[in-house]
């Protein structure tokens, strides 16, 4: 992280007086541990991060983006790649990627006792014997591609 910000701030200060500054604080840095950074060759664990963050970039996209963390190391190990499930959540995010979730219904009622219940102002009497004289109403949601969408019906008896 200390060798990112150097990066992106060498062209302006370079890199021996961002280190100066660092050596004040809790967090230290030696110019000769900034040029170390670049010249080491990757890590074991990062390289095989690498190559699962492919395998479960390709395994993600071969299901159309729908599987998530734990369909995703189900199918590494099927695929004889053992690693553990906090291994592919932490490289998951770290990629872009992320399984579909699932949307909850929404929820009409309220079961509370201290809820009111409108009237029946009709008495369950749905004839009128003029126009203009009962009207009658409703409620109801769709699901659609974009969210919820609620549909209010009105009767005029």
């Amino acid at each position: 992280m200390k060798v990112a910000y150097i990066d992106q701030h060498k062209n302006l200060f370079d890199v021996q007086p961002i280190c100066d500054v660092h050596a004040e604080t809790d967090t230290p840095i030696a110019p000769s541990t900034y040029y170390t950074a670049h010249t080491r060759p990757p890590s074991a664990h990062s390289r095989r991060d690498e190559h699962l963050t492919e395998e479960i970039h390709r395994i993600h996209t071969d299901n159309y983006g729908v599987y998530g963390a734990r369909t995703v190391h189900a199918a590494l190990v099927r695929d004889g790649k053992e690693t553990a499930r906090c291994t592919v959540e932490r490289l998951m995010p770290r990629a872009g990627l992320r399984g579909v979730i699932r949307a909850k219904s929404p929820r009409t009622t309220k079961p509370a006792p201290e809820t009111d219940q409108p009237a029946d102002l009709v008495e369950r009497q749905l004839t009128a014997t003029a126009p203009n004289q009962l009207w009658v109403a409703d409620i109801t949601y769709i699901k659609t591609f974009s969210g919820w969408v609620y549909t209010a019906f009105l009767w005029n008896l």
